[in-house]
């Protein structure tokens, strides 16, 4: 008999056929467990895309009452083993989802996932899953501080053997915690993180030509190709973070070992990695500093691939203004899936020019919109609130923490002013 017997191994009837965890099977709590479960995944995705149709109705977007209503009376009806069947069809977990969601909401189907990208309900569950987790952790956290706080206050005035450096970290007069090099060496680590994302971005439009860290008249590129313009700081940035971030572990594994208050074994680990989190944190950031003075930004070449890549991009825009005109979201995807394949195909096989918008305008089902498209390929209007975003964030976040480093920074920053 082959492995999983004959229920392919999903089916409950087969869960012992399979790995399962321990942590779910014999030590986590019913609640956490849950947490983390299908059913509760899934059924928040449906929650939220009835969260997005209430906020469409409310907007003005055709969401009836009738099609909310069906949708609330289905948040819980789900047909897994439909999902597992759709998702096996399309290789797409969220659009199977939405079939098998649109299939018990046939009012609602066409107005479901409407304007919404994967990361609408993946991204927003699994924050909802990870506050709701620790909603049920700090309890008992503060339930095990409370017991080990009466513990303390109980044998308060026992004498027990001790050891020179035993302190409380407040009122210590010998030795730290080590957890301390924790907090520490863990914020420069996400230093670390950040910086890597950034020089890794400039690192990825360098090489689409549409951005360029700074690069001297005198600087040569590659030893074997003369033309090749290398963004080496945003390498050197790249290579130093990723040291940085290792060293994050030292302090995590010294504090750990540590017996009772302090063990001698963390001084020579110490000496290293404090150290050279600093020394890295501070190569990093001014060579940075140096990226983000004379960066170069190409607009012609963006406003090139734009071009390129509108007629994708519009796509969404497109269901939208399909939806308003009476049709249904699921068939226009299907539609737009089909000729968008078939314009990738004569760009990607053929090397011609994406021609998906000449073939949505010779496609008699998109005669609705046919008036608009124009509109929906204006560049300006994926852009949605993203300058006032940009402006109100340095406003609100940027400028308060820049303003106790203005006397450091010989200089007020601009955008401050």
């Amino acid at each position: 008999m082959a492995a999983g017997g004959d229920c392919g191994g999903r089916e409950a009837a087969c869960e012992y056929d399979s790995y399962r965890s321990p942590l779910a099977s014999r030590y986590a709590s019913p609640e956490m467990c849950f947490l983390f479960s299908d059913k509760y995944k899934f059924r928040t995705w449906r929650q939220l895309w009835l969260w997005l149709a209430e906020a469409e109705q409310t907007l003005g977007l055709p969401v009836t009452e009738e099609q909310i209503q069906e949708m609330k009376s289905n948040l819980d009806n789900i047909d897994f083993k439909m999902a597992a069947e759709e998702e096996k069809q399309l290789r797409h977990d969220v659009m199977a989802h939405v079939h098998t969601f649109a299939h018990c909401c046939p009012k609602a189907a066409g107005i479901i996932h409407l304007g919404a990208t994967s990361c609408y309900v993946g991204d927003n569950t699994d924050l909802i899953i990870l506050r709701n987790a620790f909603d049920l952790l700090l309890p008992k956290l503060a339930r095990v501080i409370s017991r080990l706080a009466d513990f303390a206050k109980e044998r308060a005035d026992l004498p027990t053997l001790g050891f020179t450096h035993f302190q409380a970290f407040i009122i210590t007069g010998q030795t730290y915690t080590r957890k301390v090099d924790i907090e520490v060496l863990s914020v420069l680590a996400s230093l670390g993180a950040s910086v890597h994302k950034i020089c890794t971005d400039i690192r990825l439009l360098a090489n689409l030509k549409e951005m360029e860290e700074p690069f001297e008249k005198q600087q040569i590129g590659s030893s074997a190709m003369p033309y090749k313009r290398n963004p080496m700081r945003s390498e050197r940035c790249c290579s130093l973070a990723r040291h940085l971030m290792t060293l994050a572990l030292d302090p995590l594994q010294t504090a750990s070992v540590q017996w009772f208050e302090r063990t001698l074994d963390d001084s020579a680990n110490r000496r290293i990695c404090l150290a050279e989190a600093f020394l890295t944190a501070d190569t990093v950031l001014n060579t940075l500093q140096n990226i983000s003075e004379g960066l170069v930004v190409y607009p012609k070449v963006i406003e090139r691939r734009i071009r390129q890549e509108l007629p994708f991009m519009a796509t969404e825009n497109i269901i939208m203004a399909m939806v308003k005109a009476g049709g249904n979201r699921q068939d226009c995807h299907e539609k737009i899936r089909v000729l968008s394949q078939q314009a990738a195909a004569v760009v990607k096989q053929e090397g011609g020019d994406n021609d998906l918008i000449e073939r949505i305008q010779a496609d008699a089902y998109f005669s609705p919109i046919h008036s608009q498209l124009d509109h929906l390929l204006d560049p300006s209007s994926f852009t949605g609130r993203a300058s006032q975003q940009v402006q109100r964030f340095l406003e609100e976040e940027v400028c308060p923490l820049l303003k106790p480093y203005e006397s450091v920074m010989k200089v007020k920053a601009e955008l401050c002013l």
